[in-house]
């Protein structure tokens, strides 16, 4: 990630516009330091040119760029597409038009899945409150929280109800997911949140829904208009990350991580290592977070977005 520091230097074009704080939060929200370069960042004009008549990209060309410059807020969405592994860069644009619509037409498919079972997905509205006991009995007192709708039968089927009881969870990590953007003060935005992660949970019971999961989904949804298209996108991103999130009694997914992590900073910095061994630091657990969710809360939204983008570069470079 050395092309981040390179890119932290003062000058530019300021692209906080893109993603606005509102006005009393912007003392508390870390400042943004990574700004657009002509002739380094990959903007519209090179990103459109990167490709032939037919559609195929030349991936090499584009991620030179972006391990320049990062990418242009204004064609993040697209190309996290292709850096996400959505798309093959060899394929047309007949070809890939055809699979977003196969992709949109299932994913809407799996939401109406989920609606018939609770009809507030795909509502614009998203429940902070239990719907169900974890005995499957209905929870009359949470209707007013849950925006009037309450389950009016006992839930039997285990799967069901397991998705369910998780439902509220979601629901309380989506209000606080980036509420210092003016882009989640819309309920409606909000609840495009709700709605991806409710049906990710539905189709993954293995690993279900887990705190942060609402980190790694929350650009999808900022960067991506279709809800589908976000929906595919986060996918594709939980397909690298799903073990971090995944702990059992004896281990946690981020664990391989933190040895890692120790041993790296035992090497590089010993000093410091030595320094949190004696404060009881040494495990590195106040990194789980950081790991976890891909430092997302500890960098502004756009330079989190920026160091991803390099993450993605490195992986497929």
């Amino acid at each position: 990630m050395i092309c981040c520091g390179f890119m932290w230097k003062s000058g530019g074009e300021d692209l906080q516009g893109f993603y606005p704080v509102r006005s009393e939060c912007v003392a508390d929200v870390p400042r943004t330091r990574f700004k657009s370069r002509a002739g380094k960042t990959l903007s519209a004009r090179k990103w459109h040119a990167a490709f032939t008549e037919d559609g195929h990209l030349d991936m090499e060309r584009v991620l030179r760029r972006i391990q320049r410059g990062g990418i242009h807020p204004s064609i993040k969405g697209e190309v996290w597409e292709f850096l996400l592994g959505g798309y093959d860069p060899d394929s047309t644009f007949d070809e890939r038009n055809k699979l977003r619509n196969h992709r949109r037409e299932q994913y809407y498919g799996w939401k109406e899945e989920c609606r018939n079972m609770v009809p507030l997905v795909g509502s614009g509205k998203f429940v902070t409150m239990a719907v169900v006991a974890e005995d499957g009995q209905p929870l009359e007192e949470s209707s007013v929280e849950n925006q009037g709708w309450l389950v009016k039968t006992a839930i039997t089927d285990k799967r069901v109800l397991q998705w369910m009881l998780v439902l509220s969870q979601i629901g309380l990590d989506v209000v606080r997911t980036d509420r210092y953007l003016c882009f989640y003060e819309s309920e409606s935005n909000q609840a495009r949140l709700w709605d991806i992660l409710s049906i990710y949970t539905w189709l993954n019971p293995d690993i279900g829904y887990v705190q942060g999961m609402n980190d790694i989904c929350s650009p999808m949804i900022i960067l991506l208009e279709d809800e589908a298209d976000a929906f595919w996108c986060f996918e594709r991103a939980m397909r690298r990350l799903r073990e971090n999130f995944r702990t059992t009694a004896t281990s946690m997914g981020v664990q391989t991580q933190l040895g890692m992590l120790s041993q790296v900073i035992k090497t590089v910095d010993p000093r410091l290592h030595q320094h949190l061994e004696d404060l009881d630091g040494g495990e590195y657990l106040f990194a789980i977070r950081m790991l976890m969710v891909l430092f997302r809360r500890e960098f502004s939204f756009l330079d989190s977005l920026y160091l991803w983008e390099g993450l993605e570069c490195h992986d497929l470079s």
